[in-house]
């Protein structure tokens, strides 16, 4: 594909060869000629001198310095998010190959009230329950156990081993990666005299909108009452879990090994990094960032707010009571040191009988 189709495709603007003839997409380090690579970040900006590429998409201000007299002429597609418009062209020549063939496993089960949509592939040893539907050109890979009166929307894709359980709703275009858990039983227990615990039911369902991806091995438990909720456009990671009657908003992200415990609700294009734990019942804020391996035990109700911590504390005082620790022993001796002379003085003071 030439250089002023890419352009025409991104909106973007040429400086160079518009005649240019891609060939691949690759890293910025990596490319060669006839590929086609991208610049987001402006601190990697010294890689434009060095690239081996022959044309890169970057930002409408960024320049290019350095690069010797003799090297590869370059050509850049000036764009107003290159990230963006790379995933774009990467799309364009990669395009996604469907992970079924057409049609049905002859090795499926499908219940008998099952209804499945038209052109909907379902692969070898799936379950899919009574009273379940699935959407038009949804696919089912193997081995995924739908359960009963499960309702899948049209275009999802539910992967390898994913487990749906009853009542559970899926939307249109959600991605489920292998081993993803929807509706497992929400983590509740009443104590008994005795020392035991008497398990709660857990009544309810969970409802996952459209444009939804969980990664995999990730599990989103079922309400006690009433539902747990992925709003549209929700993109958790691998290894998350999601405890019952918890509330996602839209298009919020969530990276790995993260942990949200039972009823709190998160808002809307909120960006949470990995291993970072939420307590129960609480409030997140829309559009708050909360740091990687933070512990969150109150609300965040700051709109747009940065938080760091365990705990979770505004990101600039974070980082204060972070940068403070290296100084804590040196303190700490100080601290002792001036103990010892106040012990001194006070010994050598003369004692004054009533």
């Amino acid at each position: 594909m030439k250089i002023n189709e890419i352009a025409r495709l991104l909106s973007a603007t040429v400086e160079g060869n518009p005649e240019l003839e891609i060939r691949r997409v690759a890293k910025i380090e990596d490319a060669g000629e006839g590929d086609l690579t991208f610049l987001a970040n402006p601190k990697y900006a010294r890689f434009l001198a060095l690239t081996g590429a022959s044309a890169v998409i970057v930002g409408k201000s960024v320049t290019v310095e350095d690069r010797p007299a003799d090297a590869t002429p370059l050509t850049l597609l000036r764009v107003d998010d290159p990230y963006v418009g790379f995933v774009r062209v990467l799309a364009l020549y990669n395009p996604p190959q469907p992970p079924l063939p057409a049609g049905i496993h002859p090795s499926a089960i499908i219940a008998p009230t099952a209804t499945i949509g038209a052109e909907a592939r379902i692969g070898p040893y799936a379950v899919i329950g009574e009273r379940t539907k699935v959407g038009d050109r949804s696919v089912i890979c193997p081995c995924a156990v739908i359960g009963n009166d499960v309702s899948i929307g049209a275009d999802s894709i539910l992967y390898a081993n994913v487990t749906v359980r009853e009542g559970c709703i899926i939307g249109n275009r959600c991605i489920l990666q292998p081993g993803a858990v929807i509706g497992s039983d929400g983590f509740g227990f009443a104590p008994k005299p005795d020392g035991s615990f008497e398990k709660i039911p857990q009544m309810g369902i969970v409802v996952i909108e459209d444009d939804v991806e969980i990664g995999a091995n990730t599990t989103v438990d079922r309400a006690t009452l009433g539902e747990t909720r992925i709003k549209k456009g929700v993109k958790l990671d691998n290894l998350i879990q999601v405890a019952h009657n918890v509330v996602i908003g839209e298009n919020t992200v969530m990276a790995a090994q993260s942990g949200i415990s039972g009823s709190t609700k998160i808002g809307k294009n909120v960006m949470v990094a990995g291993q970072v734990g939420f307590t129960g019942h609480i409030e997140i804020a829309d559009g708050v960032k909360v740091g990687a391996q933070s512990g969150v035990h109150r609300a965040l109700p700051k709109e747009g707010a940065t938080y760091f911590g365990t705990p979770a504390y505004p990101q600039r005082e974070a980082m204060r009571i972070y940068g403070s620790f290296p100084q804590l022993p040196d303190l700490l001796s100080k601290v002792r040191e001036l103990q010892k002379r106040i012990e001194h003085l006070e010994e050598s003071q003369p004692h004054h009988q009533p």
